[in-house]
């Protein structure tokens, strides 16, 4: 997967700007938000997805997030916060209420960092947001090399981050797939970001503006002689 849209349940889009983003050329969805998160958003959505044969990933922030006809679920572990409540605090506390009945097979987890300050889910999740890059190089080998986690996603969250932090990271990682999400406002950011990363995740320009977000596929378009 090269390119994911991530759509947020507590946001309003148009029938057909949903389908326009099925045909657009992605590789998935990632269905997620910090707040306002209600099951029954959260299902209308999925529904609207179920039309593709892509894959549709749930976002597990908190409970309204769990459908059980969901095929793919993404836990993330915020690895910038002192509060553990947001590295497993949650997490255990999800696991021991539903545990026996968790499809473990259809769950990815995910080792987030958030670079925003002023982003909701980093005042939510307190992280620490002011690193250097090798604080965040840091994280990603910790992500790889001792939590062994598949994904290392990076999260600036509606703020454009800096492509040297994003060449750095990709080489510090071998096997740990790195995801790059926020700001991607257009076709040339998007071409940059994934110069780098393996997946780059395109998210609030969907609701700013649809044309702009549907040219961030093309970069991805195959060519023909």
């Amino acid at each position: 997967m090269k390119h994911l849209f991530k759509l947020d349940p507590a946001k309003n889009l148009p029938h057909n700007s949903v389908t326009r983003l099925i045909h657009s050329g992605t590789d998935g969805f990632i269905i997620g938000g910090t707040d306002n998160l209600q099951t029954e958003a959260v299902e209308n959505l999925y529904e609207l997805l179920a039309e593709t044969d892509l894959p549709i990933f749930l976002e597990v922030s908190d409970e309204s997030m769990i459908l059980p006809e969901a095929e793919h679920f993404l836990i993330p572990v915020v690895l910038n916060t002192e509060n553990s409540k947001w590295t497993h605090g949650l997490h255990k506390e999800l696991i021991k209420e539903m545990g026996d009945f968790i499809p473990w097979k259809r769950v990815t987890s995910e080792g987030y960092v958030i670079l925003n300050k002023d982003a909701k889910v980093a005042q939510l999740t307190e992280a620490k947001t002011d690193l250097t890059e090798e604080d965040i190089i840091a994280y990603a080998r910790l992500a790889e090399n001792i939590f062994r986690l598949p994904i290392f996603y990076i999260e600036y969250s509606g703020m454009y981050g800096n492509p040297e932090v994003a060449k750095k990271v990709s080489a510090a990682l071998d096997d740990t797939k790195f995801w790059y999400g926020g700001g991607i406002r257009s076709k040339e950011q998007a071409a940059e970001m994934a110069e780098y990363a393996d997946t780059i995740i395109v998210g609030n320009i969907i609701y700013e503006d649809i044309e702009k977000a549907l040219e961030t596929t093309t970069v991805f378009a195959k060519k023909t002689v």
